[in-house]
């Protein structure tokens, strides 16, 4: 009986000297560098992530000028044309002449290539 009551305080006190030293090492930071691996970890994840966001954003935003300046510079070369078309018919030019014709075709084909180029970039970022 001596014998079983020693070897169940020796079993006690090891596992009491267990959970003390784990509280020792908990309290004084043994256990942080894990922690800190943990959070470096996460932070690189993050940083990451965020470093993708932004490209992206920043690729929209590009291409999103583009279309702007590309729309810009079509309207600002038909604009004329267009002016012109309407102040030749306007005028009282016949429709069957070759210059009002053409720039009539021009004036409508114009517009539709734009909208077919835009709505091909919209489908094809779909």
């Amino acid at each position: 009986m001596a014998d079983e009551r020693t070897k169940g305080q020796s079993c006690v006190s090891r596992c009491g000297t267990a959970r003390v030293s784990e509280l020792a090492a908990s309290l004084t930071g043994a256990t942080a560098d894990r922690d800190r691996e943990v959070a470096h970890t996460t932070r690189r994840v993050v940083m990451a992530s965020l470093g993708v966001i932004k490209d992206q954003k920043a690729g929209r935003r590009r291409v999103r000028s583009l279309a702007l300046a590309a729309t810009l510079v079509v309207v600002l070369a038909v604009g004329p044309l267009v002016w012109w078309a309407v102040d030749n018919l306007i005028s009282g030019d016949h429709l069957g002449d070759l210059t009002s014709q053409f720039s009539l075709w021009v004036c409508i084909l114009c517009p539709a290539l734009l909208a077919a180029a835009v709505v091909a970039g919209w489908l094809r970022h779909r």
